[in-house]
């Protein structure tokens, strides 16, 4: 699979929510419920070697193409328009309704998301029209992009300050290069826009109310969703959701400990494979193989293929590779550790075709694309702390207990320097909408605290939990039989749990 911005951010943007919506925006949450001409739905397929498009059109789905506001407040104003596909149910007699999806990141494409939706809900599937929905300044939507030279903005403070006050310098050159470019248009890159857009695709749909399965980040949509527009909803089910009341630019503090265990974990994984991996015959003996690449890449960047991989970013690679524990997974992550060592070795260091692809994102403007609508709509959501030393002295405090993910997770964005602040204060989540909340309990992003404070702000929810695993987005992935049966018997029936499920590996 072709590392994305999701790919890589699922494991570290949690799906999190802040403040309260004040009174003077509220009547934007109050949608037009007059009709809307109907959607022109075309074949998906755009160019000889778009394989979404042609694996959509295979499976007799649509696309089309939705205008709408950029700004919700001024409906006659400018536009921008968002891409949709929609595979239809196949049994209309028992048909349940309109499922949208949103497959996370924030910045994720969720134009192909409805076949693997398809695959996860087995029988289920035949009675739901599943859409997928770009959201706005995302894939084949109105796009943005900031034109970084480097792709991801996640980086590790390092070990210095001058290190860390040169991430300073290149957040704040990724903001300004946005500002440049976008100006006009960052203010309308947030989560309450874009809830806004769905209930515009609802309208257009002829729904009364709609599904919504989201992981993630788009767990955070849904239930923003929920909160701005009541009543609207039918089946919810929100994966690997973060706790409603901390989304936004410095989501990922607080995630520490879980990034260590799930480490931890995979090196007792690695021990027992040192024949085949070479990094070590005991946990120890492995965790001291990563401790000495960190070490190597302070001293001066690691050659891996044409990168040059430093300090700042190795931390990165080694939190995303550790949160996933199955064997795949584990195994892919041996592979970069082992190629990672030769590199610290001063050897000739080739990545494979995977860690190449993650490689390239990372470093080069490749993943611009992608990060740069990431970015402003995290960065959009509330106002940043705007002095360096705020993160500075954060990044210390928890380097002295967590000295390899500290200065990870609680290092500067392009948050601090955005040009804009936020339109409206982020949606404060509390409501009793029915819906399914699924978490591992040893997610490293967003974690499994912060999916049980989902279930407290979502009164009339279930809270299905996967004990003894570490990974990020479960239903129809993962591969845990009794998390996917769970889930598609609450999306044939409507009928939550009487309490909260547990399910095990």
């Amino acid at each position: 699979m072709k590392p994305t911005f999701a790919w890589t951010t699922r494991r570290l943007l949690p799906a999190l929510a802040l403040l309260s919506l004040s009174a003077a925006v509220a009547p934007l949450t109050r949608a037009d419920e007059s009709p809307r001409p109907p959607l022109d739905w075309k074949p998906c397929v755009r160019v000889s070697d778009d394989t979404v498009g042609r694996e959509l059109d295979q499976a007799g789905a649509r696309c089309a193409k939705l205008t709408v506001p950029l700004d919700h407040s001024r409906p006659g104003g400018r536009t921008i328009t968002l891409a949709l596909s929609r595979l239809p149910a196949t049994d209309r007699a028992h048909r349940i309704g309109t499922m949208v999806l949103n497959s996370g990141g924030p910045g994720e494409s969720t134009l192909g998301m409805p076949l693997q939706t398809r695959a996860a809900m087995k029988d289920v599937a035949r009675r739901y029209d599943l859409i997928g929905l770009d959201p706005r300044f995302v894939g084949r939507s109105t796009p943005l992009d900031c034109g970084w030279p480097i792709g991801l903005w996640l980086r590790s403070a390092g070990t210095t300050r001058a290190r860390f006050d040169h991430q300073v310098a290149v957040q704040r050159d990724l903001a300004e290069r946005c500002a440049r470019r976008h100006a006009d248009v960052l203010p309308y890159a947030n989560t309450r826009d874009t809830a806004r857009d769905i209930d515009l695709v609802r309208r257009v749909l002829g729904e009364r109310r709609i599904s919504f399965l989201g992981y993630s980040y788009g767990s955070y949509l849904g239930a923003v969703y929920t909160q701005m527009f009541p009543g609207r909803t039918d089946r919810v089910v929100l994966d690997s959701a973060g706790d409603p009341h901390v989304w936004g630019p410095r989501a990922t503090r607080g995630s520490e400990e879980e990034a260590e265990r799930a480490l931890r974990g995979w090196a007792a994984w690695a021990a027992e494979r040192h024949g085949a991996y070479g990094l070590g015959a005991t946990p120890a003996r492995v965790l001291a193989t990563v401790n000495a690449i960190v070490a190597a890449a302070e001293k001066r960047p690691l050659r891996v293929g044409r990168y040059e991989v430093d300090e700042q970013t190795v931390p990165y690679i080694v939190s995303v590779g550790s949160g996933d524990d199955r064997p795949a997974g584990r195994a892919e992550f041996a592979a970069t550790v082992r190629t990672l060592n030769e590199a610290a070795h001063r050897r000739p260091a080739d990545p494979d075709p995977k860690l190449n692809g993650l490689l390239t994102f990372i470093l080069t403007s490749e993943g611009s694309p992608l990060a740069s609508p990431a970015a402003a709509i995290v960065c959009g959501e509330r106002a940043a702390p705007r002095d360096p030393d705020t993160y500075w002295n954060d990044i210390q405090r928890s380097r002295a207990r967590h000295p390899l993910f500290g200065p990870l997770k609680n290092n500067i964005w392009p948050c601090a320097f955005w040009p804009n602040h936020p339109r409206e204060h982020p949606t404060r989540i509390g409501n009793p909408t029915p819906a399914l909340i699924v978490s591992a309990t040893g997610d490293t992003s967003t974690t499994y605290e912060g999916s049980r404070a989902m279930h407290r702000a979502l009164t009339g929810s279930r809270l299905l939990t996967l004990r003894g695993v570490t990974a990020h987005g479960i239903y129809g992935t993962y591969g845990n039989a009794c998390v996917d049966a769970k889930v598609n018997a609450y999306l044939a029936t409507g009928a939550l749990p009487a309490t909260n499920p547990t399910c095990r590996p």
